[in-house]
């Protein structure tokens, strides 16, 4: 696979293009603009920035707006890209408009609550839900879902004894999934408002999470590199595990179709994975051989009036002096992502497959009603008074 400057392209496009945001400027979260190539990344600073990118210029700040009082570490974009919601340690959660950089709303304490006099909960992962509701997780592993519509907090779940690390929902059946630092995968009924099941405790974190095989496996990353894979409705322990890209946490997933799922590791790897058969079907990129792949994602890059699909992915890089540290975004061009778009079935190799334990044959929609038991030794406790202002989103109507 190439990755910059293919033959069928002209010379003067170069990739990968790079985002450097300068010394301790690392970004924690990144996400792309659903119908422009316009890419939005969270920093430590607590600042926002959106930035223009094209097949043939350097990329464009178009926006930096200084979101939070600490890092920004959860970055949306919503309401079809007008505006983008940030969320913070400071417990707080913003939108901004995409056009101007003006607040639109601001929720302080959207997941705090008080604790010897200082503020927890600090706010951990956002994705969108539909098109009228987003959800948040925070460090101490609670869900929220806000409904921009009615203008609330509309769902809050205790789902986890650690920090939410990554989370994923199923449209049909309005199932929401998270994974955890305490090694559990939870289902959250948005229809009843209740979780719904939670797995066993793994051996170690879960980091990351998609849906694959028609809604039939979910796939999770873990901080050994073991790739859980749970049938659905069968969450409480998983099916099978693959274990060829074990040794090095793998800290972002990130779906091409059902049966593929492209994977970044702690080893700077982004690799092209096989769902049933399991297989590393080929190496994608080498992001460094030091440090680790932290988010993937994909949006769109207009080039002679066709749309390609960038892959962006953004880690740490080595430091530029003792003292100071630096990271980047990174942005490769797929030129030939249709050849992955069709399968490369001429080019798979099946190695470190496994058979499949649990039956794909039917979506079976019946869940896990039980939760496991607390783990001992845990370091969280359970929460109360959790936030439900009802004037967040006033103004995104």
């Amino acid at each position: 696979m190439r990755l910059a400057n293919s033959k069928t392209r002209e010379q003067s496009l170069e990739f990968p293009m790079e985002i450097y945001f300068g010394d301790k400027k690392q970004p924690f979260d990144i996400d792309f603009h659903p119908s422009n190539p316009i890419v939005a990344a969270g920093l430590i600073t607590g600042d926002l920035l959106l930035y223009r990118y094209a097949a043939d210029s350097p990329p464009e700040k178009l926006l930096e707006v200084n979101a939070h009082s600490e890092s920004c570490r959860a970055t949306r974009f919503i309401n079809d890209g007008q505006a983008i919601v940030t969320g913070s340690p400071d417990c707080s959660i913003l939108a901004t408009d995409v056009e101007t950089g003006s607040t639109i709303a601001r929720l302080e304490n959207s997941h705090g609550w008080e604790f010897q006099g200082y503020l927890m909960d600090a706010v951990s992962r956002i994705i969108n839900l539909t098109d009228s509701t987003i959800a948040s997780g925070d460090d101490q592993g609670c869900v929220k879902v806000w409904d921009t519509r009615q203008r609330t907090c509309c769902s809050s779940f205790h789902a986890h004894e650690e920090y939410i690390s990554d989370m994923t929902f199923a449209t049909d059946s309005m199932r929401l999934l998270a994974t955890s630092g305490d090694g559990t995968l939870s289902v959250c009924n948005l229809r009843s408002s209740k979780l719904q099941t939670r797995s066993e405790f793994s051996e170690d974190e879960l980091l990351s999470v998609v849906i694959m095989k028609n809604g039939r496996k979910v796939i999770c990353g873990s901080q050994n590199g073991t790739l859980l894979l749970y049938s659905w409705g069968f969450f409480r322990d998983c099916s099978d595990r693959f274990v060829d890209l074990s040794g090095n946490p793998v800290d972002a997933l990130l779906k091409l179709d059902e049966e593929r799922v492209i994977a970044g590791s702690g080893n700077g790897l982004i690799s092209l994975v096989g769902i049933l058969p399991n297989r590393i079907i080929q190496p994608i990129a080498q992001h460094s051989e030091e440090y680790p792949v932290e988010r993937l994602g994909m949006g769109l890059l207009l080039f002679k009036q066709e749309i390609e699909i960038p892959l962006l992915v953004f880690g740490p890089l080595p430091p530029s002096d003792v003292a100071g540290t630096c990271r980047k975004v990174i942005i490769f061009g797929f030129w030939d992502m249709d050849d992955l778009l069709r399968g490369s079935a001429n080019t798979l190799n099946s190695h470190g497959a496994v058979v499949d334990s649990d039956s794909d044959g039917a979506n079976e929609m019946d869940m896990d009603d039980s939760l496991p038991k607390s783990s001992k030794g845990t370091k969280r406790k359970g929460r109360q008074g959790l936030s439900t202002s009802t004037n967040f989103f006033a103004d995104l109507q």
